[in-house]
This record gives C-alpha cells, structure tokens and sequence, in this order.
C-alpha cells in the first residue's frame, strides 16, 4: 500500500472532529437564537406559536435533521454526506429566505419591528453569523467529504 493511500484510508477511519462538532453545534445555537428572535418580534411566526402553518414551520424540521446527524456521527455511521446535505441545503434556504432578491423575511423584517434599533441590529447580526457559520460549516463538510473523511 502506497503512502499516500494509507494516509487517505486513516483520513478515512478518523471521523469527525471537535472542530466539525463545534462547528455545527455553533450553527445550531445561532438557529435557536434566530428562531427565538422571531418569537420576540412577533413577525414571520408559524405554528407552533401561531396556528398558522408558513416558512417558520418548516423550518423548524432543522432540528430533528440536526438531532439525526449528531446521533449518526456519535455513534460512527454515515455522517460526512449528511452534514454536508444539510449545510448545504441549509445554507441555501437562509441565503434565500433572508437575502435573495424573493427573500420572505428580507433584513428590514428583522431590524425593524423593535422599538429599540439596536436590537433589530443584534437580530440582524446574530442572523448573518448564523449564515456565516452554516456557510462554514458547509465547506467544511464538503473538505471532509472530498478527503474521504466517513
């Protein structure tokens, strides 16, 4: 076996690490933070607030991929590919939802409804490291997906 396979199969068996648990623990704190945002600001809110089934809702679904991907990584099944599916396709949808030129909650809807501006800029903030931080962890994934990382 050439050095360099060697090397790929370890790279392979090692999984993933604290930085890659960190990481999307992170993003997942900054999710609670901004969904928690908009339960204070009273806009773009769904069920289980509101009877109204929208964007919010579905949203929501995060959680439950994030509990999965957390479980298959600890317990050393599939975990690369998932996590790079779900901060990738979660990267998109904030990106889309909060940026996109047919965002639902465009950055006015999230600095605006407090009386206190700064507040909607810390709202706004914590949103954008939110994306930032997905955004990361969704290339982070893809590296370790490319380098044979399970």
């Amino acid at each position: 076996m050439s050095e360099r396979t060697r090397q790929s199969s370890e790279r392979a068996d090692e999984g993933l690490s604290l930085r890659s648990y960190l990481l999307f623990g992170l993003a997942t704190l900054l999710g609670l933070a901004h969904h928690v945002d908009h339960v204070i600001r009273g806009n773009h809110v769904g069920w289980p607030i509101t009877p109204e089934v929208n964007p919010f809702t579905y949203s929501l679904a995060v959680y439950p991929l994030v509990a999965v991907g957390f479980l298959l990584s600890v317990t050393g099944r599939e975990s690369v590919r998932y996590w790079t599916t779900v901060m990738v396709l979660g990267a998109g949808m904030l990106v889309f939802f909060h940026l996109s030129p047919w965002a639902v909650e465009p950055p006015t809807d999230v600095i605006l409804p407090y009386a206190d501006p700064m507040w909607g800029y810390v709202a706004f903030a914590v949103l954008l490291a939110l994306i930032g931080v997905v955004l990361a962890g969704a290339g982070h994934a893809l590296v370790l997906w490319r380098r044979g990382v399970e």
